[in-house]
């Protein structure tokens, strides 16, 4: 895998701000919440994963260029 650059990371961290509302689309991983499930973004890591915790109460998050969700409700 390859990790985002920089700039990448920084317009992640700007389009899913700490406090948005994301729905799950889809993620690769037998843990992984229920396609459709709502979450609240904590953060970006500096790998790039947005980490959400997801209102089944999973910490689970989404990984760059793997997972996809999106963003339903700014902060």
């Amino acid at each position: 895998m390859r990790f985002p650059s920089k700039e990448v990371i920084e317009q992640l961290r700007k389009e899913y701000p700490v406090g948005c509302r994301v729905e799950l689309v889809r993620m690769d991983d037998v843990q992984a919440p229920p396609m459709g499930t709502l979450g609240t973004v904590r953060g970006v890591d500096d790998i790039g994963s947005i980490m959400v915790a997801w209102d089944t109460g999973s910490g689970l998050s989404v990984a760059y260029g793997e997972d996809i969700c999106r963003k339903i409700r700014e902060v």
